[in-house]
């Protein structure tokens, strides 16, 4: 069983990552592993790096299977999933998103979208 234990409540997404790479598996191989033990052939990759990225936060389902196939106690996943919800989202900054403050990546031209949720003409910069 995997030792976790954190003086403060600790985000899910890296705890899966850590788990996940301690094992040696890929994305996809944590993947599979979960379709095989939830008898659920639908989970893919892409749904395991959105829970890695805290894009979403697993349900109860999942988080059982989590604890079986990473061999982690259910109420340690279960508490980091309740610490990343209070969190909520990060805030993703690249290509066609915008940071905290609204604003675009630095050379990024085209719509963009305030804080309220308008959209707005970006000029680009002099060089």
């Amino acid at each position: 069983m995997t030792s976790l234990t954190s003086p403060r409540p600790t985000q899910l997404g890296p705890l899966l990552a850590r788990c996940r790479l301690a094992r040696g598996w890929s994305q996809q191989r944590t993947a599979a592993e979960l379709c095989a033990a939830a008898s659920v052939p639908t989970l893919s990759r892409h749904e395991v790096s959105r829970w890695e990225r805290q894009r979403r936060v697993p349900g109860g389902f999942w988080l059982g299977w989590l604890a079986v196939v990473l061999d982690v106690p259910l109420v340690v996943l279960a508490e980091a999933a309740a610490s990343t919800r209070r969190v909520g989202p990060p805030r993703a900054v690249g290509p066609g998103r915008t940071d905290s403050a609204g604003t675009r990546p630095a050379g990024r031209t085209g719509p963009a979208r305030t804080p309220t949720g308008a959209r707005v003409a970006v000029q680009r910069r002099p060089r």
